[in-house]
């Protein structure tokens, strides 16, 4: 039988621990998110409101298909910088009129909805997904342009966003710009550029330069809507493909303009009726008790074949090499029908069986045209004269080599730890995961905070005999102690995320619908692996 067991005690001490230790930043997490929902806060929700207009995700929410979910992207994007949490920017993935889309939508409370470089960086994520998995694009447009006190940081690569409107256009990927305000300046190229373009009676003000600076630069007397109103771009330039009379209207417009895209997937989706056992079945086990599987220490190891159990179809798993290279679980499974290849940590280490059971295993998933699912608990690649002799770094090469060059899309979650060149060999952010989210448990660095300040002391300490002075003990004590504390502030999953290091930090119950939406965007792409293209193999 291949249905996986699961021993996991739920009504033991160390699984409340965990549970609770889980909630904890869970809820930590949770007052983030809230803080990102508040937009710019209540003055500016309320003067927003005032003028007749719907906030950011309420124009997502009655753009997407009635009863069906949107996966938010980047919602920390901007955490712990002096930007507003969220970035001024809604991301995401949702369906309309049946179709698998990447909307953005700018935050008119924050700074009038002007781009930061965070807000730079989201989108450019946003953009970057829908051209990996083509994915249309709908832009729901409401921005004064660049903020310019951080214009230095974002000029040059703001380049980016308009690069990429014509990159997805000509790659047939259909782009549509809803504008019901502001598209100023460098703004204006977002419906310039777009393949679609709406405009909201009254409200939409497209033009490369307002009058104050039209005044400025030719000594021209203008108003805003004989320079970029709806009426003028939809009766005069030609910009505007469809004229809305109100906000409504034109969400309603956008939903037919997508509607008539002729749009199909590259890849069907399952069909449960193929399986009468149930192609589609849930998980055995509660993925409520997903909240206890990872420690609150991260030293703790855990199975991971216990969250596998939790997340695939009928907890079913094929797992191969079970009893080589223990420390790093792979196999095959489905998940909600979509057939996947999944490598999950066991013991933190990867040494060299692991690393090369790994590649044989990314190998096959390509010549199968199967995505790959990466589970991260991993400290690295293990160290020490045995296993240097032993080969660890051809070896751990070898299974970078295999993640570079797959070309089946990649899915990647962070559980635990994903340190040191073990989060490049599970794919990390370098490697272009299509999708990768963290749990709130989850810790990512160069290597963990006391082996981090335990090399800086060793090094200083030696540096000090080679000079032949004396070692300030005290110093080094305080030394440690403030490099440890910098880098688990810098490892925690919300630093990481609102560094878009990451996609999102999601509940751990919710992984399979998460991985599931994902398995569906990225199949409107083709998968088809890599045939005989990877790099030299030191064996």
């Amino acid at each position: 039988m291949t249905v996986l067991s699961s021993s996991l005690d739920v009504a033991g001490p160390d699984y409340a621990a965990a549970r609770a230790a889980m909630l904890e930043r869970l809820d930590a997490v949770g007052a983030e998110h809230a803080r990102a929902l508040a937009g710019g806060g209540d003055k500016y929700v309320t003067r927003h409101r005032a003028r007749g207009k719907l906030l950011a995700r309420e124009r997502v929410e009655l753009l997407l298909d009635p009863d069906t979910p949107f996966l938010e992207l980047s919602p920390l994007a901007g955490w712990g910088s002096d930007y507003t949490v969220g970035a001024s920017i809604v991301t995401g993935v949702g369906v309309v009129e049946g179709v698998e889309c990447v909307i953005t939508a700018n935050d008119p409370t924050v700074r009038g909805g002007a781009s930061n470089p965070w807000t730079l960086k989201k989108a450019l994520r946003a953009n970057e997904i829908a051209f990996a998995n083509r994915l249309p694009v709908i832009s729901l447009v409401e921005s004064g342009g660049a903020d310019l006190p951080s214009q230095k940081e974002i000029f040059i690569p703001g380049g980016g966003l308009f690069r990429d409107l014509t990159r997805l256009s000509a790659a047939g990927v259909p782009t549509v710009a809803v504008v019901f305000g502001n598209s100023t300046a460098g703004g204006a190229y977002v419906p310039g550029m777009s393949d679609h373009v709406i405009m909201v009676k009254e409200q939409a003000k497209v033009f490369l330069g307002g009058p104050p600076l039209v005044k400025m630069a030719t000594g021209e007397e203008s108003d805003d809507e004989s320079l970029g109103g709806a009426e003028m771009h939809a009766g005069v330039s030609g910009l505007a493909d469809h004229f809305a009379v109100d906000e409504l209207d034109a969400l309603r417009l956008a939903r037919r303009v997508v509607g008539r895209l002729n749009w199909r997937k590259a890849t069907p989706d399952p069909d449960p009726d193929l399986d009468p056992a149930g192609f589609v079945s849930p998980p055995l086990y509660d993925e409520d008790e997903l909240l206890g599987v990872v420690p609150g220490d991260l030293k703790v190891p855990f199975d991971p074949r216990e969250v596998i159990a939790r997340v695939v179809d009928g907890s079913d798993f094929d797992e191969v090499k079970a009893r080589y290279g223990r420390s790093l679980v792979v196999g095959w499974a489905r998940l909600h029908g979509y057939p996947v290849g999944i490598l999950a940590n066991a013991q933190g280490v990867l040494f060299s069986e692991e690393s090369q059971k790994a590649a044989q295993f990314i190998q096959l998933a390509n010549q199968r045209d199967v995505p790959l699912v990466f589970l991260h608990n991993t400290t690295g690649y293990m160290v020490g004269r045995e296993y240097e002799q032993g080969g660890i770094i051809k070896h751990g090469a070898m299974m970078i080599n295999a993640v570079a060059n797959s070309r089946v899309p990649h899915l990647s979650v962070f559980m635990g730890a994903s340190y040191g060149a073990g989060h490049y060999g599970m794919c990390g952010r370098a490697f272009d995961p299509r999708f990768l989210f963290a749990w709130p448990s989850a810790k990512s660095a160069v290597m963990g905070p006391q082996q981090l300040a335990g090399v800086l002391s060793i090094v200083a300490r030696q540096s000090a005999v080679a000079r032949g002075r004396p070692y300030d003990d005290e110093a080094d004590a305080a030394l440690r102690e403030m490099v440890e504390r910098q880098i688990e502030a810098e490892s925690l999953a919300m630093f990481l995320s609102g560094r878009l290091y990451d996609d999102g930090v999601i509940d751990p119950r919710d992984t399979r619908t998460v991985l599931g939406m994902c398995l569906s965007a990225i199949h409107s792409a083709p998968v088809e692996g890599v045939r005989g293209g990877f790099g030299v193999f030191r064996m």
